[in-house]
């Protein structure tokens, strides 16, 4: 059974119409071939009202829709022969964080990402998408592996932020994000980073700084997700949507100030909707990233790169 959001309703009602008026069609043997193409028109101008208009916090839901792709996927879809690396060689092997070689095309690539869980079971050893200090610290020996080789780096975030337990913090939460700041700005091969769903806190940016960071049209990046904002403005979840306004998370937003460098197209409905159509649309931005990234030689991307974040946001020195 499909999921639906409260936005969404005026939507599944006129999928139910749909589905009902075709097991009319067949029970009793009419042609209601001329009503059914009625209301999929119908649903189809629904949809693209609904989605053209979409908040802040509406976003937020469907970058957490249940049926969206996961970093896993993607790679499936995307890449050929993925070879998965685990471990830090320091604690243990985080499942919140997958990565190895993989083929995109004709290029041998390092991919890395957050992976969530589908079921109970999934999430727990997922740790719901959440990494632990062993995970960040894995991601960077895989990006310092591929920079040896001269491989490209791609990097797909989607996590509600890192693993906020305390061991996590006794074995170095903090700095192990930090040092993969510091060691991405600095790595000699292109990185390309794709928000795939959310976007939280250092949790995203520990695999988040890259030449080209682009973010799916439906996803959120930012400090601190709606319920957090609303939880210590407000003492209160209530405010979660005037919160997800307030923070500008939205691929949209981001693009307008300059945090990303693009945003990709998702299908109508969002990725779920048509992962397929989703694949093709990320391997091709993809595919011609790197081809311009791979006109560069590395002291100019890392020039650029450095640049880059050191632009974003406004201070005053003294």
């Amino acid at each position: 059974m499909a999921n639906y959001f409260d936005f969404e309703k005026p939507i599944q009602e006129l999928e139910e119409q749909i589905e009902k008026t075709k097991q009319l069609s067949q029970k009793n043997k009419l042609d209601l071939n001329a009503t059914i193409k009625d209301l999929e028109a119908k649903m189809l101008a629904e949809k693209k009202r609904i989605y053209s208009s979409l908040t802040g916090w509406q976003r937020v839901q469907i970058s957490r829709h249940p049926e969206r792709p996961y970093t896993l996927d993607y790679i499936e879809h995307c890449f050929e022969d993925f070879i998965e690396q685990h471990g830090d060689r320091n604690v243990k092997d985080d499942k919140a964080i997958v990565g190895g070689f993989a083929k995109l095309g004709n290029q041998t690539v390092m991919v890395i990402g957050h992976q969530k869980g589908r079921n109970t079971k999934q999430r727990q050893l997922r740790n719901f998408g959440m990494a632990n200090p062993e995970g960040y610290r894995k991601a960077l020996r895989l990006m310092k592996l591929a920079e040896k080789f001269n491989k490209p780096i791609i990097t797909l975030i989607d996590t509600p932020g890192a693993s906020p337990g305390l061991e996590a913090e006794e074995r170095g939460q903090g700095e192990a994000i930090a040092k993969n700041l510091l060691e991405m700005s600095v790595l000699k091969v292109p990185v390309i980073c794709i928000v795939i769903g959310e976007g939280a806190s250092g949790g995203a940016l520990g695999i988040g700084v890259g030449d080209k960071v682009l973010m799916l049209e439906n996803t959120w990046y930012s400090v601190i997700s709606p319920e957090s904002c609303s939880s210590i403005l407000w003492r209160s979840w209530e405010h979660k949507e005037k919160a997800a306004e307030a923070l500008k998370l939205t691929a949209p937003d981001m693009l307008k100030n300059g945090l990303i460098d693009g945003v990709i197209p998702e299908p109508l409905g969002g990725a779920h909707n048509d992962t397929n159509e989703m694949y093709s649309r990320i391997k091709d931005e993809l595919t011609k990233v790197l081809n311009d990234l791979s006109k560069l030689d590395s002291e100019k991307l890392i020039e650029q790169r450095i640049a880059k974040f050191s632009a974003m946001g406004a201070f005053t020195e003294t």
